[in-house]
């Protein structure tokens, strides 16, 4: 508590105070009058949020991903994903170009990018029609810096993290400019052993289960990307992306599990161990070209993509009864996955008169995934199990056209119409079972608006207001009906039938001397979807619980978020601050497991709930030398109600200290000092049924991280791409 009055007193008095930077423009023949200029930081164009961190020193010896964290309205409290203030999904663009990778591999690609490279940072909270995005989500467009001379340079960064485990990693950039030719490349390498402590219980009044135990997760990683380009003439240029990724995750599960009647006074005491053995690969292959039209702007740009994305996994599941030392439960299961996809990608701008931009293109993507589950009881030797067994095949055909028009009517109104259409295609089909309820076909169409409009009231004030509409498609693992389980009678349940969410979003930002910002939005979901958890007692006397993802009902979300990014003292501190109020409405019920029909207890998600959150982020400089820097960094997320239950609080206190020494960075970190950044909810429905959930990932961590710069530092960064099939890779 004393920790959020200090933060809240920080936010308060960061509000009355501010310190504009300056800075002296001479030159070599004789000294002029000095010119005092003020450099907006952060402030909001058009339909985003730039912050431009080109010269700062938070920019300096670390990452694109830490980089983002301290960036205004991106926030991580689990340093696997990044999130934008009031989205779902934080998507990212290279200058302007979303990047041409599967999900996993956008973030070991941040965690390697050198933050040297950035120029600016781009907060687009509503994305309008020319971008290819879902839901609720937002884009982070990261502008690299440009450089003008031929030559190579490169960066290469060590980092050691020790959390429960020891947590290596390293990475090297190579950036080549000769003449017209454009060569990127990085390959990095990391071992993210990682430990998660759980305490699982559920059951009613009647029956109870008790889980405790871990699952230790050595992850490793190894990939890279090689990009080409070069500049067929003035207006033409010519690229060539591959991106690759392996991964190998040998977790274990090991869990105790106790299990109390009360109705027949026994207890069941077993421990369960899962062995995973997965090894995943994913290979992406990007062919562009643009063309300038004008000298205005205007210009074409083509794409097309290949995605070929695999895993082999299978588990291998005991459950040992304590009381008898006997194995009473074996099995084997393997859940292969393959994903194809072909995508194609047109859009052109047209740069008109009087202020005015038409754009229009359209996307097509086809994308075939096939798994092949089988399912082996092991003890009892009974073979193969046909009903958990099962070989799902999906297709799915996407088309898409849209146009925008952009105009300004002056330096204060400016405004932007757009729509897009989407039409969708799918099949599923479980091979080798003729029940048509194993087989599917949907058709649907999308019509997808967006508006904007943008008023200047003077240099000070700027208000916007921005609504949009998108669709969410479920991803392509969760459609593949398989089972993964945690114990015997603890699993979770993808399901092929899952529809398309559709949002619809408005948006209210107000921005004050770029430096303060409100905004105010609310989304409203249609057919929204989740994992729910339905329980019930099987024929053993047993509870069962299932988590499946299916769609439940309706949501809508309210959201006021208040905000600052600001100097201090001549440049001394940093502070980069932000309140989130929320109020969210759910409406649904599932009382049915989509994919063998059968009843449960009706699960309520008929609900409200009020929360908040709030984030500081402070750099201090301590050096007149600017070389010496410490960050102060915390996080509180408030008690609030999802629909899995009612989560409780979850808050961090980090601490950085930077040295900078000619082209060497060092960097010591330590993250979540007091242990406070873990997930507990409990949820208790009226029909008796109760589950709880307290999971402890161990993020309280130092690290130790060395970047060392070489070569050229003026080499031009080569130009960055958009893969036709972007969306696609988010999803697998």
């Amino acid at each position: 508590m004393k920790i959020l009055i200090t933060s809240l007193a920080l936010l308060a008095s960061s509000m009355f105070f501010a310190q504009e930077t300056s800075k002296k423009d001479s030159t070599q023949t004789k000294k002029i009058e000095e010119v005092v200029m003020t450099k907006k930081v952060f402030q909001k164009k058009a339909d985003r949020m730039i912050f431009d961190v080109a010269n700062s020193p938070i920019a300096k010896g670390t990452n694109a991903f830490d980089l983002l964290k301290e960036t205004p309205l991106v926030s991580s409290t689990d340093n696997a994903t990044l999130k934008i203030l009031g989205k779902n999904n934080a998507i990212i663009y290279i200058n302007g170009k979303k990047s041409n990778m599967d999900a996993e591999a956008v973030v070991e690609m941040l965690k390697n990018m050198p933050s040297e490279n950035i120029s600016k940072i781009e907060i687009i909270t509503v994305p309008s029609s020319e971008f290819v995005v879902e839901s609720n989500d937002g884009i982070i467009n990261i502008i690299l810096k440009k450089k003008q001379t031929d030559g190579l340079n490169g960066t290469l960064k060590l980092a050691d993290t020790q959390s429960f485990y020891n947590q290596p990693s390293a990475a090297l950039s190579l950036n080549y400019r000769k003449g017209k030719l454009g060569i990127d490349g990085n390959v990095y390498s990391s071992l993210q052993k990682q430990e998660r402590t759980l305490f699982l219980t559920n059951g009613n009044d009647t029956y109870k289960n008790t889980s405790i135990g871990a699952i230790t997760n050595p992850n490793k990683n190894l990939g890279g990307y090689l990009n080409l380009d070069y500049e067929l003439t003035p207006t033409q240029n010519i690229g060539l992306s591959y991106n690759t990724r392996f991964n190998s995750n040998n977790s274990q599960t090991n869990l105790n599990n106790t299990a109390v009647d009360f109705s027949k006074n026994t207890i069941r005491k077993t421990n369960t161990f899962n062995d995973e053995d997965s090894h995943a690969g994913s290979h992406s292959l990007n062919l562009n070209y643009e063309l300038k039209t004008d000298e205005e702007g205007s210009k074409l740009i083509l794409n097309s993509s290949y995605l070929n994305f695999q895993r082999l996994q299978q588990n291998v599941n005991n459950t040992k009864n304590l009381d008898t030392n006997n194995i009473d439960l074996k099995f084997l299961q393997k859940t292969p996955q393959k994903v194809n996809n072909f995508g194609f990608q047109a859009d052109y701008v047209q740069k008109l008169k009087q202020e005015t931009t038409l754009s229009f293109g359209g996307n097509y993507n086809h994308t075939k995934t096939d798994n092949d589950t089988t399912f082996e009881n092991l003890i009892p030797p009974t073979g193969s199990d046909a009903d958990l067994s099962n070989h799902f095949v999906y297709m799915e055909n996407i088309s898409g056209i849209y146009g925008t028009l952009e105009k300004s009517f002056g330096e204060k109104l400016s405004g932007k119409l757009g729509a897009r259409l989407e039409l969708t295609h799918n099949q599923g089909d479980v091979l080798g079972k003729n029940d048509p309820f194993y087989h599917f076909k949907n058709d649907y169409a999308n019509i997808l608006p967006y508006a904007t409009a943008n008023y200047n009231f003077n240099k000070d004030n700027t208000l916007s207001y921005t609504f949009s509409s998108r669709i969410r498609r479920p991803s392509f693992s969760n459609l593949n009906p398989s089972r993964q389980y945690l114990t015997e009678n603890n699993y979770l349940q993808n399901n092929p039938f899952m529809k398309a969410s559709t949002y619809y979003i408005h948006e209210l930002n107000y921005m004050y001397k770029s430096s303060y910002f409100l905004i105010l939005n609310h989304t409203f979901i249609k057919d929204e979807n989740q994992e729910i958890p339905l329980q019930k007692t099987n024929a053993n006397g047993e509870t069962e619980l299932r988590y499946i993802r299916t769609n439940y009902g309706d949501k809508q979300e309210i959201e006021m978020s208040l905000g600052m990014q600001k100097t201090f003292f001549k440049g001394i501190w940093s502070a980069n601050n932000s309140l989130n109020l929320s109020y969210n409405i759910f409406k649904g019920s599932v009382s049915k497991d989509p994919i063998t029909n059968e009843d449960f207890p009706t699960y309520d998600i008929n609900k409200t709930t009020f929360y908040y959150s709030l984030e500081f982020n402070n750099n201090i400089r301590l050096s007149a030398k600017k070389d010496l820097f410490l960050g102060v960094h915390y996080f509180y997320l408030s008690p609030q109600q999802i629909e899995l239950g009612k989560l409780k609080s979850l808050q961090s206190l980090d601490f950085s200290v930077k040295k900078l020494y000619k082209d060497w960075t060092f960097m010591v970190e330590l993250n979540d000092v007091f242990g406070k950044n873990r997930e507990n909810f409990k949820e208790v429905q009226n029909t008796g049924f109760f589950n709880s959930v307290d999971q402890n990932r161990h993020n309280k961590n130092v690290s130790v991280k060395i970047t060392y710069n070489f070569g050229n530092k003026k080499v031009e960064k080569i130009r960055k791409t958009e893969s036709a099939n972007s969306s696609i890779k988010d999803r697998t």
